[in-house]
């Protein structure tokens, strides 16, 4: 696999931030499964700009703070997509 390079994974990022914010502004399933693509995606190819270790699990596998960002992203999916059911239940009453 390719290691991304700094552009790459700054647009990813950037995705990433648009995600959550379509899913923040406009509960869908839709957006809230995009954004749990994204973040897993974020997890795999944020390789260049991760930051420092904050819980390493060998030399060279860890949690980092970048990796924080796929938590809110897959928090924000969640809440997210709780909205929208609730949205929907209250308006087929």
């Amino acid at each position: 696999m390719r290691v991304p390079d700094f552009f790459h994974a700054l647009v990813l990022l950037n995705l990433l931030f648009a995600c959550g914010l379509w899913a923040l502004m406009r509960p869908s399933g839709r957006a809230s499964l995009v954004l749990a693509g994204v973040a897993v995606a974020w997890i795999i190819w944020n390789g260049p700009i991760e930051g420092a270790t904050l819980i390493a699990f060998s030399s060279r596998h860890g949690v980092t703070e970048s990796d924080l960002l796929s938590l809110v992203a897959f928090w924000i999916a969640g809440s997210s997509y709780e909205r929208m059911r609730r949205n929907s239940a209250e308006t087929t009453r």
